[in-house]
């Protein structure tokens, strides 16, 4: 099972995330990371409500197959799919119930039923439901908690 670190966050959430230097220190504990993208005036900034980290297109393509691109306008979505052909991962939502990614992976808004190769968000926000029993059975959990969701399916539960 891939546990995706979102924003980069390994134990938490915490002032850093979606920070370039988040993403990386997740990156280097060999976790993908869920990032929030803008483009704004043609260029690319990490942020969740608005662009704060500006960074390039050639910092993205030098991480892209650890990268989950969250992106958060328009512009952001646009210009990710006219570079399509650079086998980049992303997705736009906003309170969607599921969204298919651009590599075809269900990602699952966080509180909604999982689906068998889902994607779990944020799992450790809701209460122990029938969800729980599910979570062995998705492709993915992206959470704030990465090394501890680490430390309980690396048992080869999964």
């Amino acid at each position: 099972m891939i546990i995706i670190a979102h924003r980069g966050n390994l134990d938490g959430p915490n002032s850093n995330e979606n920070s370039p230097t988040q993403i990386d220190t997740a990156i280097q504990q060999n976790f993908d990371c869920e990032i929030d993208l803008w483009e704004i005036d043609q260029y690319l900034y990490l942020g969740h409500d608005f662009g704060m980290y500006k960074v390039t297109l050639d910092w993205i393509l030098a991480r892209k197959d650890k990268l989950w691109i969250h992106c958060k306008n328009y512009s952001c979505l646009k210009l990710f799919m006219s570079l399509e052909s650079l086998g980049l991962n992303f997705f736009w939502h906003q309170n969607d119930d599921y969204t298919l990614t651009s590599k075809k992976k269900i990602w699952v808004y966080p509180g909604q039923i999982l689906l068998d190769g889902s994607i779990a968000v944020l799992p450790e926000n809701f209460t122990e439901n029938e969800n729980s029993n599910l979570l062995s059975r998705c492709f993915a959990i992206c959470t704030d908690f990465a090394l501890e969701y680490r430390r309980k399916y690396s048992s080869g539960a999964c």
